[in-house]
């Protein structure tokens, strides 16, 4: 059975993985209607993994006799600029999730919670690939200085495979 105060936590972060979802759809839109095909393809990637995260929990908490709550979330932005702006807030919002993650583990540490606190290191791992992959490509566009935009967004696509079902 999980307490109280890591059943809301992990509902918390049920809203952040559906924000993080509804985000990189929005930027994925933005991408496909600017002309980024490879952007575009590599967000909506990243918001089917967001997707499929927030599934996990939503499946912890219930598995574990917790009762998964599914929000409503704020709307995303729906402009960001240009790529290298959009890539930065990428990036941004994936160590945000990171320290997310963090706080369940330090809440876990706290409530003595070791069951919970071995699943959430799935996450820790994973927030640890995801930002080195867009540090990566802020890395690419950084050396680009904006030019061969061409040939950074035909790297991206195809770039990602399909993320595996919960």
């Amino acid at each position: 059975m999980l307490k109280t105060k890591i059943e809301d936590i992990l509902n918390r972060q049920i809203e952040r993985e559906l924000y993080s979802s509804n985000l990189y759809l929005a930027m994925a839109s933005w991408a496909e209607t600017s002309g980024f095909a490879g952007a575009a393809e590599w967000l909506y990637f990243q918001a089917d993994e967001e997707h499929i995260h927030m599934l996990k929990f939503i499946k912890y908490v219930n598995d574990r006799g917790g009762k998964a709550l599914i929000p409503a979330t704020s709307e995303p932005p729906r402009d960001f600029g240009d790529v290298h702006t959009m890539f930065k807030k990428v990036f941004e919002h994936e160590q945000f999730i990171s320290n997310s993650i963090n706080e369940i583990v330090g809440l876990c540490h706290e409530e003595k919670d070791f069951t919970t606190h071995n699943w959430v290191q799935w996450f820790v791992t994973e927030q640890i690939e995801e930002e080195a992959t867009v540090r990566g490509i802020l890395d690419k566009l950084k050396l680009l200085d904006g030019k061969d935009m061409y040939m950074f967004d035909r790297d991206l696509q195809g770039s990602r495979t399909k993320p595996v079902a919960v």
